[in-house]
């Protein structure tokens, strides 16, 4: 019985999950109120303020819930993956989110200036990791081929930012070119920003 509650609560939190992310990505957030979400949930309005205390806070939660997704999905990928080198394995990241984006482009228009947030700070302030499953394989892969980085933190950070912002201009608007006439220019500058950061231990 318990369970059954646990379930029902987490699918009405994942409806109005779903009905803000459709909302906010047609509409400017402050054009949005808690009504037109719950009418979209398919909730009832008291409902909303179990899990949310304003449409900013369920926005944070939001970003936080998509980005972890996104990142989830990259890390299930990379473990099916041939990869000899956490160089390698952040080209096949942004290879991974490049795709995501251009099948998703309204996912593209959500995360793109808060994709690296939603990775490293939880929706409740607490600053923990959202993808701990992903940001532990990173970590891991640091150690697994020998990679020595001052602030690993900072080296996904900006990793993360140079994917997402360049992603936005290329995809959405094919500005200054597209996303494919760029991608061999961002694998460059990824792996400058990666020389950058780190040095490999022999």
């Amino acid at each position: 019985m318990k369970s059954k509650i646990i379930e029902n609560k987490k699918i009405k939190e994942n409806n109005l999950l779903q009905a803000a992310f459709n909302l906010f990505t047609k509409e400017d957030i402050t054009n949005v109120s808690v009504n037109d979400i719950v009418k979209n949930a398919g909730v009832a309005k008291g409902t909303f303020y179990l899990y949310f205390k304003d449409k900013y806070d369920l926005r944070d939660k939001l970003i936080a819930h998509k980005a972890c997704q996104l990142f989830d999905d990259a890390h299930k990928q990379l473990e099916g993956a041939e990869i000899n080198s956490l160089e390698e394995e952040i080209l096949f990241l942004t290879d991974y989110i490049i795709d995501r984006f251009q099948k998703q482009q309204s996912l593209l228009k959500f995360l793109s200036k808060n994709l690296s947030w939603g990775v490293f700070q939880d929706a409740v302030g607490t600053g923990s990791v959202v993808s701990r499953q992903f940001y532990d394989h990173y970590r891991n892969s640091l150690v697994k081929y020998n990679v020595n980085c001052e602030n690993p933190d900072l080296l996904l950070f900006t990793l993360i930012e140079l994917i997402s912002s360049t992603s936005y201009n290329c995809i959405l608007h094919e500005k200054p070119v597209s996303m494919e006439e760029y991608k061999p220019y961002l694998h460059k500058s990824l792996k400058k920003v990666y020389e950058v950061f780190v040095s490999v231990q022999d």
